[in-house]
Order: structure tokens, then C-alpha cells, then sequence
């Protein structure tokens, strides 16, 4: 069987305000091919389009059992999966933990390959995590944006049960 490549995985989230607007950007790298992604929401969090930058640049990969190197400035994220929070929210069925939907779509995509998660310091110069910064605040200046469905059916749900 022909191994394939590793693939890196570069994500960034922003919001203006938190609430607010916000976009995410991700950039995959596999040998010498590039692709950019972003995307935003009208009304959503940072730590929402933290995750969401993870998992659509998982989904736009075209196979499984991939090897991802994914790098992120987002302490929420790494520290999720790294040091098996999302596992004990999953456990506790997420009682009062919020993005619960990004989770569980992530938590799927994350068993179909080998990830692998490192921390990058945001706004330090690092190219591909400023490319991504650079993604994710044109994404949420973007006039028209759609609703952030997860969100805002999150915000219902914690005012029922806090």
C-alpha cells in the first residue's frame, strides 16, 4: 500500500467581539499542493471558529487514515484534544460545556485519520497562522453573512438549564 504524505493543517478563528462577527481560515499543505478555505458568521464566538477552522480543513480532506499535523494558536482546541477534555465532556454528556455541535462533528472527523495537534503562538509571525488570521478577518467582514445555527441554538438551550 502506498503511504501518502502527511498533510498540515494551519487554523485560525476571529470575532469582532465575542459575540460578534466572526470567520475562520485554515490552510492545508500536502507535498507541494496549497489550498485556503475560510468562511464566517454574522453572530458567533471566537472559540467557535477556533474549532469550525479544524474541522472544515479535516473535511476538506479527501481521504482517511490521513496523517494531520494540525497547528493551532487556539489554546481551547489543542488543550481539548491533547489533554483529553473532549473525551470527559463527551463522558458528562458536554452538562454545561458549550459547542457541543462543533464537538461531536469534530470528534468524528478526528477518528477517521491520525491527527496530531501543536500549539503555535498566535500574532507571532509564523506565516501560514497569520495567512490564516489574515482568512478568517476578511471571512467575517463579508457583507451578508449567514447565521451561525449552533450558536444560536446554544444561546436557547443555556438560558433554559443555567
Amino acid at each position: 500500500m502506498e503511504q501518502k504524505p502527511a498533510i498540515y493543517l494551519y487554523t485560525d478563528g476571529a470575532s469582532s467581539g465575542n459575540p460578534g462577527p466572526g470567520g475562520w481560515g485554515a490552510v492545508l499543505i500536502c507535498g507541494s499542493l496549497r489550498k485556503e478555505l475560510s468562511g464566517g458568521f454574522a453572530r458567533t464566538t471566537n472559540n467557535r471558529m477556533e474549532l469550525l477552522a479544524v474541522i472544515k480543513g479535516l473535511e476538506a480532506i479527501k481521504w482517511e487514515n490521513a496523517t494531520v499535523e494540525v497547528y493551532s494558536d487556539s489554546s481551547y482546541v489543542v488543550n481539548a484534544v491533547e489533554q483529553g477534555w473532549l473525551e470527559g465532556w463527551v463522558a458528562t454528556g458536554f452538562k454545561k460545556k458549550k459547542n457541543q455541535d462543533l464537538w461531536m462533528r469534530f470528534r468524528e472527523l478526528y477518528k477517521k485519520n491520525n491527527v496530531h495537534f501543536h500549539w503555535l503562538k498566535g500574532h507571532a509571525g509564523h506565516p501560514e497562522n497569520e495567512r490564516c488570521d489574515a482568512l478568517a478577518v476578511a471571512a467575517y467582514g463579508q457583507p451578508g453573512l449567514p447565521i451561525d445555527e449552533g450558536y444560536d441554538n446554544e444561546q436557547d438551550t443555556l438560558t433554559l438549564y443555567d
